[in-house]
């Protein structure tokens, strides 16, 4: 083969691998522009269909009944805790944070991986409010009217009951949790109207963070729902 039929020969084999990298280029950009649209639009189906069941829902969740957890220690039982909360369709969750666990605000905290994960995203769709102090959340629940019961053991000279004795249709409640290890505060207790305690049978007479939330705020909920009920009644 002669010199000039070969170069020519290689000028063309260069142009038109240059035009298939173009046409692959081209297709790899509209396959990834198909792709990300098609999950913008999932994204939306879904965001639509969790925005329908939040209206469905939003007349059994009970007004007014705040969950405070005092200084907990592990993020994975604030999370789990958030997940309670929302579940069982509380109003809000006030945490007392002395150490700084948590970011700043709630636009923060539900963007903390931590909380995210433990909570399985239900801190998106549960109003979280953080406090300094025990002081500072009960000068704030004071202002604003609210009765608060702790979770404690027989505290003398406080009015003590068995979770499903206690009468829970407040029309403004807050409901304490003490930390992991020692309970609630004596400052909590104090001022507080009662202290609530869950009957138990068993050698080792405690429960964790999650499941003590848990257990009381069925039949705190249960209680407001069936009250809010009887109200609607007697308006229709």
């Amino acid at each position: 083969m002669h010199r000039k039929n070969y170069c020519k020969e290689h000028e063309e084999l260069l142009k038109k691998g240059v035009t298939d990298f173009k046409d692959f280029l081209a297709n790899t950009f509209q396959y990834f522009s198909n792709e990300n649209e098609t999950m913008t639009k999932e994204n939306e189906r879904e965001k639509s269909s969790l925005r329908k069941r939040a209206d469905r829902i939003k007349e059994f969740r009970c007004k007014n009944l705040i969950v405070v957890l005092e200084d907990p220690k592990d993020p994975s039982n604030i999370g789990t805790v958030i997940r309670n909360v929302n579940a069982l369709g509380v109003d809000k969750i006030y945490i007392v944070d002395s150490r700084n666990l948590l970011a700043k605000d709630w636009i923060e905290i539900k963007e903390q991986k931590s909380i995210l994960a433990s909570s399985v995203s239900a801190v998106k769709w549960t109003f979280v409010k953080k406090f300094k102090s025990t002081e500072e959340c009960i000068i704030h629940l004071e202002n604003n009217k609210f009765t608060s019961f702790v979770t404690s053991p027989h505290v003398k000279g406080k009015t003590n009951f068995i979770l499903h004795k206690g009468d829970y249709t407040q029309k403004r409640l807050a409901v304490w949790f003490g930390k992991e290890s020692i309970g609630i505060s004596d400052l909590a207790v104090k001022h507080s109207e009662a202290c609530i305690n869950i009957e138990m049978f068993g050698i080792v007479e405690s429960f964790n963070l999650a499941t003590s939330t848990g257990i009381v705020l069925y039949e705190v909920t249960k209680q407001r729902r069936e009250f809010q009920n009887r109200k609607k009644v007697i308006k229709q």
